[in-house]
């Protein structure tokens, strides 16, 4: 195969999935990275076929992606000197609605076809039909410049294409849905498209704030001339629709560590305990901030549950039959936000009580929080009292939920 080359640069986001019939499926996934934490995009989890197959350095060179329908596009009837051929793709933004499996939530996504191509086939060589010798009988075929390397307007080139004495492959840009023309300057008694690529964009929710799992949801194209992947009004389809079928793949990080030891809580007074040991001065508070590292990527949700006399605290209590409150609340680090935007401090927890949800503004990777307790002033009062030598325990225990 033959290369021709411009200085072109050509920069697409695109998807591929390697196709068996005209219905599509396309995937892409999103997975938080600690290395790249603000990053909340989709990343296409399918490989190349077509163009880019054939012009994998060009492709990768700039992040461009194509996906071949095996579809094959059939000339009615030769085409005279003077005839045009037009190509037009749906260039224009489309809806379309996607639905998690398991939870039946739904989002929106945009998507837009952003290049079209293929590889013609000529019912003879371009000598034959042109009389002059190949690169030049490509170019001369046609009544515009350099073949079909030059896409004309309003479609743009790649600034590759292949091609043999009869065959070319090309690759359009397509930034609006227009028709794009090419005008025969021979005889040529017929051609086809043997294959359709394209090329598409996806304007995807914040996957931030969609729950895990799989979103699955499906687009229909037309084929043919008049209708959506139009390639000409002599180019008639071997098949006349085309289903794009969907799959974003939702993977959260939710996780809690808590440095070791830190499953074991000892409340005491700031300072210790010697001033009430050796003088009697009742402390103002008793408490212990337990600090903890979590990574989250999507809302998530916490109850508390411990033992509770009926009400929305925790008690400790001892074999003595001495019992009392003890208050928990929770400080989650900056980048989580509660109702309304507010951050989470010293949020207090509620006893059998889901609270949130909270939202990561962005993916965070082991950010440091806290859990803290607290004696109330009545506990206190109540337990430093003289006589009283006991040892009070209790279980708390905090459940985290990223199905919120």
């Amino acid at each position: 195969m033959k290369i021709m080359t411009t200085g072109c640069a050509l920069a697409l986001a695109l998807s591929a999935f390697p196709v068996q019939a005209v219905n599509q499926e396309i995937r892409a996934k999103f997975q938080p990275d600690p290395a790249q934490p603000s990053k909340n995009l989709f990343v296409n989890q399918t490989p190349n076929s077509g163009y880019c197959v054939s012009f994998p350095p060009q492709c990768a060179a700039n992040n461009m992606f194509s996906i071949e329908l095996p579809v094959r596009y059939s000339s009615t009837r030769a085409l005279m000197p003077g005839d045009d051929v037009s190509l037009r793709a749906p260039a224009g933004w489309r809806p379309l609605t996607v639905t998690n499996q398991d939870t039946q939530e739904t989002e929106v996504v945009e998507v837009r076809i952003t290049g079209i191509g293929s590889r013609f086939v000529l019912s003879d060589t371009v000598e034959k039909l042109t009389g002059v010798k190949d690169p030049t009988g490509h170019d001369i075929l046609w009544t515009s410049q350099s073949g079909w390397l030059y896409a004309p307007a309003p479609c743009l080139g790649s600034g590759l294409a292949g091609y043999s004495s009869t065959t070319y492959r090309f690759f359009w840009r397509t930034p609006v849905e227009a028709s794009c023309t090419k005008t025969a300057a021979f005889t040529i008694p017929s051609m086809y498209y043997e294959t359709i690529d394209f090329a598409y964009e996806m304007k995807t929710p914040n996957p931030l704030g969609m729950s895990s799992g799989l979103y699955t949801g499906s687009l229909s194209y037309t084929m043919g001339p008049g209708f959506d992947f139009d390639l000409g009004a002599m180019f008639q389809p071997d098949d006349s629709n085309l289903t794009l079928d969907f799959v974003l793949d939702v993977q959260h990080t939710l996780k809690v560590d808590i440095p070791p030891g830190g499953n074991n809580v000892t409340l005491e007074p700031e300072g210790g305990w010697a001033p009430w040991i050796n003088s009697g001065r009742k402390p103002n508070r008793i408490f212990r901030d337990q600090p903890f590292h979590i990574s989250a990527s999507s809302r998530f949700k916490v109850m508390m549950l411990c033992s509770s006399q009926g009400g929305n605290t925790c008690n400790l209590g001892s074999t003595e039959g001495n019992s009392t409150e003890v208050e928990v609340f929770m400080t989650l680090p900056p980048g989580i936000t509660h109702a309304g935007g507010l951050e989470v401090k010293r949020l207090p927890l509620r006893f059998n009580d889901w609270i949130g949800p909270f939202q990561p503004g962005l993916y965070l990777d082991r950010k440091p929080g806290a859990i803290h307790f607290e004696m109330t002033r009545f506990a206190i009062d109540f337990l430093l009292r003289p006589g009283v030598n006991d040892r009070l325990r209790g279980n708390v225990t905090i459940i985290w939920d990223s199905e919120a």
